[in-house]
C-alpha cells in the first residue's frame, strides 16, 4: 500500500487504511506508511475500542511507538507539536458488524477518540441472521438504532459500503456521513458515455 499511498502525496485525497484486525503491529505499519484514517473491523466491545484507540494515538493518549515523522500533517516547531497534531486529526473508525458488538454499541460509544462508528454491511447483515437481505425491516431497524446511538454519542455513523441498487442519499437523510461511493459504476457510465460520442 506504500506506493499508493505515494501517489495520493500532494493531493487532497486522505489515505485512510482498513487494517486486518485489532492489532497493534497492524495498525502501526499502517500509520507509519502515512495512513491519516485507520478502520479496524470486528470491534465487539468498550475494552477493543480502547484497544483500537491506543494503538492510533501517541502517548500520552495511547501507545504508538515513534518512528519519525510520517505521513503528510504539515510542518511543526518540534516533535511534540507533530504528535498532539496527529492524536488531535487521525481519524479512528471501529467497525460494528456483530450482535456482541450491538448489544455493547453505547459502551463503545463512549470511549474517547472514537470518530466514525463504521456499519459492516455484510456481516451485519449475516449476524442478524437476514443475510445479504439489505431491505429486510430487522436491518433496517438495526441501521436506524446504530444511527440514533452514534447521535446521541457526537460520534459520525458510517457504512463501509453502499449496498447495491440503494441510493447513497437516502443513506446521508438517514443520518449517515461517512461511506465508500460506487466510483466504478459511475467510471464505467462515464467511459461508456464518453465512448459512444465516438464515430465507428
Amino acid at each position: 500500500m506504500q506506493y499508493q499511498l505515494q501517489a495520493m502525496k500532494g493531493k487532497k485525497a486522505i489515505p485512510v487504511i482498513r487494517v486486518g484486525a485489532n492489532d497493534q503491529a497492524q495498525v502501526c505499519y499502517a500509520l507509519d506508511i502515512g495512513a491519516k484514517g485507520i478502520i479496524v473491523p470486528m470491534v465487539n466491545s468498550k475494552e477493543e475500542t480502547i484497544n483500537v484507540v491506543r494503538y492510533c494515538k501517541y502517548p500520552p493518549e495511547g501507545i504508538r511507538s515513534s518512528a519519525g515523522m510520517r505521513g503528510e500533517w504539515g510542518t511543526f516547531k518540534d516533535y511534540r507539536e507533530y504528535m498532539s497534531t496527529v492524536n488531535e486529526e487521525l481519524l479512528v473508525i471501529p467497525m460494528i458488524e456483530t450482535m456482541e458488538a450491538l448489544s455493547n454499541i453505547d459502551d463503545i460509544l463512549s470511549v474517547p477518540g472514537v470518530d466514525v462508528l463504521l456499519v459492516g454491511p455484510s456481516d451485519l447483515s449475516i449476524n442478524l441472521d437476514v443475510t445479504l437481505d439489505y431491505l429486510n425491516p430487522k436491518y433496517q431497524e438495526t441501521l436506524d438504532k446504530i444511527v440514533s446511538a452514534c447521535e446521541d454519542a457526537g460520534v459520525i455513523p458510517g457504512m463501509y459500503f453502499i449496498p447495491g441498487g440503494q441510493d447513497p442519499s437516502g443513506f446521508v437523510e438517514r443520518g449517515f456521513r461517512f461511506f465508500t461511493l460506487p466510483w466504478s459504476r459511475w467510471a464505467s457510465t462515464g467511459i461508456k458515455n464518453g465512448l459512444a460520442t465516438i464515430k465507428r
